[in-house]
């Protein structure tokens, strides 16, 4: 939350802010004034009304901080309406005479007959209050001001506190899904690795050092929420190899990747989990195995990643996590920007496809096309 200005600068801008206000009204106020005096045969010159019209701009500029002050500590609300609204209809007397005083001490009262300042007296300050109409309206033209001033002020208040806690709800929620997302892969992983254990060990020993590595890559990317696609690929092929020396031939990958978008962002660990997905469901499932393709292409500012497979089988009943997962995320990070679709053409192919805003970094990475095999 940001640090509130010292209070003397706050006051000294409010005041500033209302001198400027009321005093735009002076040349206005002595050009009727002018003109009403004319009328009446009596001649008047411009700047002294100036003068004069400005000491009644400043007395109301010097008043309307208080009101604007009292107003926010204590507005008008539905709970309390008549009892507020009932004390600032009584606040009119006090403001008249906080205004004659205050205006009787800027400036002398002007005597348009004579053309001349009057000397200050108990006579000229009652005389003050006698235009009692313009002091009354402009208090109420005031207080309403104020209540609508401190309304904005709460509305904006109100919604910058909304904004925040969207968005540390956003937050926490895309930290329950990677932490929703990372015991869902290392249940599976585990399982293919336990599965191994007993047939061939010396290859369940390699798998479990690829997964530490893998781990210890997921661990490295802390609370980043966009990698580069380079950083990606990386994983997910790490996490191939491991499924490589589980289902050995069964497997098949192809990669369709267009040089330059490995330096494009993506939220990290979003192919994984299709991957995974595509793998389980998709392959592992058929007795003769089938095939992963990844691509990636740039098409008009956007970045468009797609997972095809081949389904062989029945395939295995899963919750949908790396589904559910990948739509939740891009839905949190992205908003409406980016779409996901997963489906199952006619020829029995798995094709899921994530289209993405194109956001770059840092160039000095290698090509990706080290991926096609």
């Amino acid at each position: 939350m940001e640090a509130r200005s010292p209070l003397w600068k706050q006051a000294a801008i409010a005041y500033a802010c209302s001198l400027g206000f009321w005093l735009a009204f002076a040349p206005l106020m002595a050009a009727e004034s002018k003109v009403r005096l004319q009328q009446r045969g009596v001649h008047a010159d411009f700047w002294t009304m100036v003068v004069i019209n400005s000491a009644w701009c400043v007395t109301f500029a010097l008043l309307t901080p208080p009101i604007f002050f009292i107003v926010r500590k204590y507005p008008v609300t539905r709970q309390q309406f008549l009892a507020r609204a009932g004390l600032y209809a009584l606040g009119v007397a006090p403001f008249m005479l906080a205004f004659a005083c205050v205006r009787w001490a800027i400036l002398p009262t002007w005597d348009a007959a004579r053309q001349q300042y009057q000397t200050r007296t108990f006579a000229t300050f009652l005389s003050i209050w006698y235009i009692f109409a313009d002091q009354i309206w402009t208090y109420v033209a005031t207080v309403v001001a104020a209540h609508a001033w401190a309304y904005l002020e709460r509305m904006v208040e109100q919604e910058r506190e909304r904004a925040e806690l969207q968005q540390a709800l956003a937050a926490s929620e895309l930290q329950a899904l990677k932490r929703q997302l990372h015991p869902h892969f290392l249940f599976n992983t585990l399982h293919g690795i336990s599965a191994l254990i007993d047939t061939d060990r010396g290859r369940a020993k390699q798998m479990v050092l690829k997964l530490s590595g893998l781990l210890r890559t997921a661990l490295q990317y802390g609370n980043s929420d966009l990698v580069s696609f380079e950083e990606e690929l990386r994983f997910v092929q790490a996490y191939l190899d491991i499924e490589k020396m589980r289902l050995g031939e069964r497997l098949n990958v192809r990669w369709s990747l267009e040089p330059g978008t490995e330096r494009l962002l993506i939220p990290q660990l979003l192919l994984q989990p299709l991957v995974e997905n595509a793998i389980l469901h998709g392959i592992a499932c058929c007795r003769e195995g089938g095939w992963l393709e990844i691509g990636a292409e740039r098409k008009d500012g956007w970045f468009e990643i797609s997972l095809r497979n081949s389904i062989g089988g029945r395939g295995q009943p899963g919750l949908g996590l790396g589904l559910q997962n990948t739509q939740a995320r891009l839905r949190h990070l992205f908003s409406d920007e980016a779409t996901f679709s997963f489906g199952i053409n006619e020829e029995r192919i798995g094709v899921a496809r994530i289209r993405l805003p194109e956001f770059g970094t840092r160039a000095g990475h290698q090509p990706v096309a080290k991926y096609v095999h």
